[in-house]
């Protein structure tokens, strides 16, 4: 039996503009039924740490498959990614220099891929020069705008695109929390 892990469990597609809820406190409750140890959801929009013995590849289809038989939801928005402490250590040293150093300045975001190489995912963007800054990184792409134009972005456009139903967001402020709630300092 292998050594328990854990893991980032992101959902894409949950309780989203109203759209797809999922009470935290029951999705725990399934995720432990799963057998999964350690469930501790953060924020309402799609992130839980667990731990578990099985491995990272079996875990999001075993995951998502419970989701949508147990919740009336819209499964065609649902995914799952799942990402080790390291993969998730990775994306967060990984990152362009000063990213994320700045929320006073810039909105930074890790637009997370799900089944999509990098290059066919970064089509779906067109940033506005002064205002949008991206930049490709392994399975995630890091996207940052000037707070000042910020109703001035493009980073919408990629969300009408069929693509972005292969990506999920998560602000850099809530990759840094995920991180430390998985027992890493380094954030």
């Amino acid at each position: 039996m292998a050594a328990m892990q854990s893991y980032l469990v992101l959902l894409r597609g949950i309780n989203v503009g109203g759209r797809n809820k999922i009470a935290m406190g029951k999705l725990k409750a399934l995720l432990e039924e799963l057998g999964f140890a350690g469930v501790a959801p953060y924020l309402q929009s799609g992130n839980v740490i667990v731990q578990s013995d099985l491995a990272a590849a079996s875990i999001a289809p075993r995951i998502e498959q419970a989701i949508t038989a147990a919740f009336k939801l819209d499964s065609d928005l649902i995914k799952v990614l799942v990402l080790s402490r390291a993969q998730l250590r990775a994306v967060f040293a990984e990152r362009p220099k000063g990213f994320g150093d700045a929320p006073d300045t810039y909105h930074s975001d890790a637009i997370f891929l799900m089944g999509m190489g990098i290059e066919e995912a970064m089509t779906a963007f067109s940033p506005k020069a002064g205002v949008d800054t991206i930049w490709p990184g392994n399975g995630v792409i890091y996207s940052q705008r000037l707070s000042a134009l910020r109703t001035k972005t493009r980073l919408n456009r990629m969300m009408v695109s069929p693509l972005y139903l292969s990506m999920t967001i998560r602000s850099w402020g809530t990759v840094g929390k995920l991180l430390e709630m998985m027992g890493d300092g380094a954030a």
